[in-house]
């Protein structure tokens, strides 16, 4: 499903998402309101980004959204004034979620603004990454919780932690050479870009 957000008192406009052609929204994935799809997306069945109350949700090129995943928000305006709280700047612009380029977010994976993941990270299955900042080149193994932090550039986070202080975010470990997951982001976009590709010629 492809629509738009309704009126109210915490959105006081109606938008449709901005969908690039490359990208591919399976019939069963939701996209919904201020929405803004880069290139060779792929949002695949039961995953839902959400731009109906915090926005816009911003998702680059080459990223994944994979199954059962939710991108959604806190509310980033109230009768009109806007809540900066609720909103992270990423290069001069502000977004209530913002997703980088070639970001893997895998199966039930939570992105719930105010949130941000840059470029070439991997979240792993069933995380939640909530009022925190993502570095580049990250790997969030499966199971973590992130809450309140910001995760420097080259960070992973080990399987089911929960990272609530940034004294905890600052000695998370640095990916190395022999870390196993080092590579393992550039194998999940290469599937999911291709996928996207196929599915959407085979929709034509």
């Amino acid at each position: 499903m492809i629509g738009k957000n309704v009126l109210t008192d915490f959105s006081s406009k109606v938008y449709d998402p901005i969908i690039d052609p490359t990208a591919y929204v399976h019939p069963l994935g939701a996209v919904i309101g201020n929405v803004i799809l880069g290139k060779n997306v792929m949002v695949s069945p039961f995953a839902s980004v959400r731009g109906d109350e915090g926005q816009p949700l911003f998702v680059g090129d080459n990223a994944n959204v994979q199954d059962g995943v939710v991108i959604h928000a806190l509310e980033t305006e109230m009768n009109g004034q806007v809540i900066e709280k609720n909103l992270f700047e990423v290069e001069g612009k502000k977004y209530a979620v913002y997703v980088g380029s070639r970001v893997s977010l895998a199966h039930q994976v939570q992105i719930h603004g105010p949130a941000v993941v840059l470029d070439e990270t991997f979240v792993g299955m069933k995380s939640l990454v909530f009022k925190s900042f993502v570095g580049r080149n990250c790997v969030i193994e499966p199971g973590c919780i992130l809450m309140g932090v910001t995760i420097a550039d080259g960070r992973y986070v080990p399987a089911g932690s929960v990272i609530k202080t940034q004294e905890q975010a600052d000695k998370l470990p640095v990916v190395t050479e022999d870390y196993p997951f080092r590579t393992l982001n550039k194998g999940v976009v290469h599937v999911n870009t291709a996928l996207a590709k196929g599915y959407l010629a085979a929709s034509k």
